[in-house]
């Protein structure tokens, strides 16, 4: 969408298009009937009606131009909700869950996606860390790869201007037990010792991922201009080690070359005029208010950068339905939404 440009032939103003940006963490998204984790029962046809009905909603209040998702098992389910949304969207895809002949959606884990209505230029998934980001995880074994592999897709604006953007879902804070050979649980959980190593196997693997991020968002940045834009369910708050991992923005302190491969958190450089709220956090864990989905953004969209070449106008949390009540056919996230403004070139 192009903003209306000042009238007159001398005027000066520069001229924008927006760019709509919104992650949703969609909470198993899977055919009715399929199995997903051990322990939890499928969707019959109306559970699984009522949640892509649902969802269908939420995307068409979202209206995105570039929609992130995270825990989806089939992406025969994912087009079934953006199809319920009633939008025109292009793109869909989900790497690693696809439905078809010899495919059976997910295996093991969810996986993420992007759907978008933008030019879509190339698409990676990115499963393996480099060699700097291995590390050795107890009783595991070398942790190498991501069990939800962040999804990179490089699209183009209707002016030609490329953007990147990466969705992940990294590890997540439940402790990790170790299992038998037939997928049993063979650590007594109940154990706080046992508790806290299976903790700290989780942060090991969350921190070991965030560094594999943090090297893909460096190679994509450093020394170039391509704007870049990571969202998803990183599962921790904007602050904390692993999410600074992914964005070193609190180097650009003091050093200012650091600002070349930095992310900012769109919430904090959106506008002075935007309607900030103090309820920005999008799920509730054991009744404490969380900011896991998040949206992070390099330089080019901070106003005050010099290589600026647009800036995030708003971003908004929509988690009421957080309040509704716990339902599988919901989403246990809040969804986020961002708007961000790009400078036209000069016609």
């Amino acid at each position: 969408m192009t903003s209306p440009s000042p009238s007159g032939p001398n005027s000066t103003q520069p001229r924008y298009a927006t760019l709509m940006l919104a992650t949703a963490n969609l909470l198993n998204l899977a055919q009715a009937g399929r199995f997903f984790y051990s322990g939890q029962d499928p969707y019959n046809e109306t559970d699984f009606r009522r949640k892509v009905d649902w969802l269908g909603e939420r995307i068409q209040v979202l209206n995105a131009d570039v929609l992130a998702v995270q825990e989806v098992w089939d992406e025969v389910a994912l087009r079934a909700a953006v199809a319920a949304s009633g939008l025109n969207y292009g793109f869909v895809s989900v790497p690693g869950a696809e439905n078809g002949p010899g495919q059976s959606g997910a295996q093991g884990t969810p996986r993420v996606g992007i759907v978008t209505r933008l030019a879509v230029e190339s698409v990676e998934s990115l499963v393996d860390f480099p060699p700097q980001a291995v590390v050795q995880v107890p009783g595991l074994g070398a942790h190498n790869r991501f069990e939800r592999p962040p999804l990179l897709v490089t699209l183009r604006l209707k002016h030609g201007q490329p953007v990147a953007v990466i969705t992940a879902h990294l590890k997540s804070k439940r402790p990790k037990f170790l299992q038998d050979a037939d997928g049993r649980t063979s650590e007594d959980t109940e154990d706080p010792a046992v508790q806290a190593l299976g903790a700290l196997r989780s942060l090991i693997m969350r921190a070991s991922e965030a560094m594999a991020l943090r090297l893909k968002v460096v190679e994509l940045l450093h020394r170039t201009r391509l704007p870049l834009i990571v969202m998803g369910d990183l599962n921790d708050s904007p602050h904390s080690v692993t999410t600074q991992l992914i964005a070193a923005t609190s180097q650009t302190a003091y050093n200012r070359g650091a600002r070349d491969s930095a992310l900012y958190s769109a919430w904090d450089v959106q506008g002075e005029a935007a309607l900030r709220r103090d309820v920005a956090y999008s799920h509730i864990h054991q009744g404490y208010p969380e900011v896991l989905d998040q949206m992070l953004v390099s330089e080019e969209f901070v106003a005050t950068s010099r290589n600026a070449i647009g800036d995030v106008r708003r971003v908004e949390v929509f988690n009421d339905h957080l309040f509704e009540g716990r339902d599988r056919t919901r989403s246990d996230h809040g969804f986020v939404r961002a708007l961000l403004r790009l400078k036209l070139p000069d016609s």
